[in-house]
């Protein structure tokens, strides 16, 4: 499983390292840049709401589903048929209760002509991604990997067209981005679910009630743990724009934004993992397999950059930033250095939360995961009014670290694991030195020899004391 592990990890990456920075850095942050923070706010604010309510679409299907057939391979014909019949059910009552509350909250004609499209798109993506758990839980992994980067580079390529053409005419905007992603889901969609359907080998589309209702019975645990833990991740820019009035909501939404996609583009990879490791967990604990070993490997090899990454942002925020961006850079690049701590948590919950989810503690997860959405929204209250885009990167900070540390402990618990003292004495100990590092960095001339230097440094001495070892991960990937 090691193996296995290891060798689709590095495959996953490695497209995802050449499609997803140039998405990120090359055409989303150039789309702000272009269209201005508060036209930039003004969308974010939308896809964050629509994200929020997505839950209505999958309603746990996806992470039940991957978990389940990765364990019974021959349920794919007969859940296929009823589970597509489901989602377009879900697609409806997902549109209906986002426009109705969208109404609620009082939004205009134009932010519900750009909702119906970001409508349209979530439920394009959530059906990519029921699609594609089918393809991962039968351990179809480079494929998978293939279909994990097909919507971001055909976002690109015709990104790019109406960016750096005059293929349309007229100016950029903001709707022109969203239509974009529609075009480019709907052909992901579609070439996925073909894949999927020869995998199956049999399809027929049913509206089964009765099993409707035994499926959602079984998956609604998933559905609250996502629901919760996607209000507690994206709230944040909702309360901004919501909370703060007019054009300073949206500005501070797009300020907030600009910090936010990088630990997004960050996030995509931890996100990557913990789909590679939901079918290795599941299937390892149905058949008993011991699990200390790929819980170390994943750990360390997520753990070790998140302490760079955060390290590194704190002390280049303002340098990334003013590289990055033409507008509000001085304080976005504040806000960058809060956020980015906070992915020390995000990169624990991707191995743990993952590791809780296959072995079916969702009780568990579920009451964690309320208590961080009640310190999310709570602190958001708070010091929103006072400290606007600033206060909501503090609440993302502790709601991180939070939810990350109780799902570190109860993994340690549930699973008995009893990691041993020297390595993670060697964790703390790596901790200090790339602080240290970073801090000797700073007497350098150019910040990007600086920012190299920290970056090569922190590598090397994770060699030294063995955190990372080539020769080990070379006898993983090429044992038989």
């Amino acid at each position: 499983m090691k193996r296995k592990f290891v060798t689709n990890l590095i495959l996953l990456i490695s497209l995802n390292l050449l499609i997803k920075p140039f998405w990120i850095f090359g055409i989303d942050r150039t789309v702000q840049n272009l269209v201005g923070d508060e036209s930039y706010g003004f969308y974010f604010a939308l896809f964050n709401f629509s994200m929020i309510l997505n839950i209505l679409l999958d309603v746990g299907i996806t992470n039940f589903n991957n978990r389940n057939i990765s364990r019974y391979n021959f349920l794919l014909p007969k859940h296929l048929s009823n589970i597509v019949g489901l989602k377009l059910v879900l697609a409806i009552v997902y549109a209906i209760f986002s426009l109705i509350i969208a109404g609620i909250i009082g939004y205009s004609k134009v932010q519900f002509h750009l909702l119906f499209f970001l409508i349209f798109n979530q439920f394009l993506v959530s059906f990519t991604l029921y699609l594609r758990s089918n393809i991962t839980a039968l351990q179809f992994f480079r494929t998978d990997s293939l279909l994990s980067v097909l919507d971001r580079s055909l976002m690109i390529l015709i990104c790019s067209l109406l960016l750096y053409t005059n293929i349309l005419g007229g100016q950029f905007s903001i709707q022109w981005f969203v239509y974009a992603q529609t075009i480019s889901y709907i052909i992901t969609a579609v070439i996925t679910f073909a894949i999927v359907l020869q995998k199956a080998g049999r399809f027929k589309i049913r509206f089964d009630l009765k099993f409707f209702f035994v499926f959602l019975r079984k998956s609604y645990p998933y559905a609250l743990l996502i629901l919760l833990m996607a209000l507690y991740n994206r709230i944040d820019s909702v309360m901004l724009e919501r909370l703060l009035d007019g054009t300073t909501g949206h500005e501070q939404a797009g300020i907030y934004a600009q910090a936010f996609r990088l630990l997004d583009a960050v996030s995509m990879f931890g996100a990557l993992v913990a789909g590679l490791l939901l079918p290795i967990f599941s299937k390892m604990i149905k058949e008993r397999e011991p699990i200390g070993d790929v819980v170390k490997l994943s750990f360390t090899l997520l753990m070790i950059p998140a302490i760079v990454i955060a390290v590194s942002s704190v002390y280049y925020d303002v340098e990334i930033m003013s590289l990055l961006y033409t507008s509000n850079t001085a304080f976005s690049a504040d806000i960058l250095g809060i956020l980015m701590i906070g992915f020390v948590g995000i990169a624990s919950t991707y191995i743990f939360g993952t590791l809780l989810t296959a072995n079916g503690s969702m009780k568990q997860l579920n009451i964690m995961a309320f208590f961080g959405v009640l310190l999310n929204v709570g602190l958001n209250l708070i010091l929103i009014p006072r400290m606007q885009a600033y206060g909501s990167a503090y609440a993302s900070l502790t709601t991180q670290l939070f939810t990350g540390a109780a799902q570190l402990i109860l993994a340690l618990v549930i699973f008995k694991l009893k990691p041993q003292f020297s390595y993670v004495l060697r964790i703390f100990i790596f901790t200090a030195v790339v602080i240290a590092l970073a801090e000797l960095s700073q007497n350098f001339d150019y910040w990007v020899y600086g920012y190299m230097a920290m970056i090569a440094g922190s590598v090397l001495f994770a060699l030294f004391i063995r955190l990372i070892s080539i020769k080990d991960m070379l006898k993983i990937i090429f044992q038989r």
